[in-house]
């Protein structure tokens, strides 16, 4: 048998579509986490989330079993791909039932930034302080702003994984992120906040 750690995503994959059980197991402990970071940062509810989550999954393992996953050395953009279209269809119900409520109060804790900043201690609560002023505006960005920034900044994507997870072409990505940084910029000096690292 082989020892499932050493094989790829893609391989994992192949090996649950032939009957491999615990290759799912190690695929979903493989990608759980930062396909639910995504996830929540989209929606910015944790109930939600682990809803979306939850279905994510569901559409997973059934394109698996019909078929439609071809191996192409991309299975993490490939799952990303349908939490995306998870969540625009969640999105998509909202708007209909006129049920869209702003969330309030949403930190985006679940988002560390400290593996970017690697700095001395006496500049570790300046960088903390800024770091949470941005997390705060962003959670004002439009939901297709916020989703481009997340996937640049926070898993360093290219704007060509992120045209493609997302479904629009490289120009809508890049607009998107146009937008959302003239916007944050429009937000610093309505607030007087000074986003500056040391």
């Amino acid at each position: 048998m082989e020892n499932l750690n050493l094989l790829t995503d893609e391989e994992l994959a192949l090996s649950y579509i032939n009957g491999d059980n615990k290759a799912f197991d190690e695929l979903l402990a493989r990608t759980q986490d930062k396909l639910f970071s995504y996830i929540l940062f989209v929606v910015r509810d944790e109930d939600k989330a682990n809803d979306l989550f939850q279905e994510t999954f569901v559409k997973v393992i059934t394109k698996l079993h019909e078929g439609r996953y071809i191996d192409s050395g991309k299975f993490s953009a490939w799952i990303m791909r349908i939490a995306h279209n998870v969540i625009m269809d969640w999105y998509r119900e909202q708007r209909s039932r006129s049920l869209i409520e702003p969330t309030e109060n949403n930190d985006l804790s679940n988002i560390s930034g400290g593996e970017v900043l690697d700095q001395n201690i006496e500049n570790r609560y300046v960088n903390e302080q800024v770091l949470a002023d941005v997390k705060k505006m962003m959670n004002l960005l439009p939901p297709t702003q916020r989703e481009v920034v997340f996937m640049r900044f926070y898993q360093d994507l290219s704007f060509k994984e992120i045209s493609e997870l997302t479904g629009v072409s490289i120009n809508t990505s890049l607009g998107r992120m146009r937008y959302a940084i003239l916007n944050l910029r429009k937000m610093t000096r309505e607030h007087n906040v000074a986003l500056q690292l040391d």
